[in-house]
């Protein structure tokens, strides 16, 4: 039976193993054939959608890996925007708003609300929260 899924990363994207457990998560929910819909960043799991992450060579990019996932299974990545905002994960969109001259959201995230999670809550099998 095939399910659909949201994940929501609450870790920041290095410094914690939560995020990168999250990725290995969805990699092998999609490889048994499961769809991942959308993964949902809140609190310090934001970072995962900064552009300005800059790994060391010998490690994982896993703001890359979640792009690439995205584009290769049509995943929706979105950052909560509040929770965004306040850690300085900022979209072109906001940056306007706010007067701000620079924006960093990395391409293929976008920023949403908490309805958005809630819509998910809603309408997928499966919501798992790391």
């Amino acid at each position: 039976m095939k399910l659909t899924y949201t994940l929501v990363v609450n870790g920041a994207v290095y410094g914690s193993q939560s995020a990168r457990s999250a990725y290995q998560f969805a990699e092998a929910l999609i490889a048994k054939g499961h769809t991942l819909v959308s993964v949902f960043f809140y609190q310090d799991g934001v970072s995962n959608g900064s552009a300005l992450t800059v790994p060391a060579n010998d490690e994982f990019d896993l703001t890359k890996a979640w792009q690439k996932l995205s584009e290769m299974h049509a995943v929706r990545l979105e950052t909560c925007v509040a929770a965004a905002l306040r850690r300085g994960v900022v979209s072109q969109g906001e940056a306007t708003q706010h007067g701000l001259s620079q924006h960093n959201l990395a391409t293929g995230f976008s920023q949403a609300g908490l309805g958005s999670l809630a819509e998910a809550m809603l309408t997928q099998d499966r919501v798992v929260q790391f």
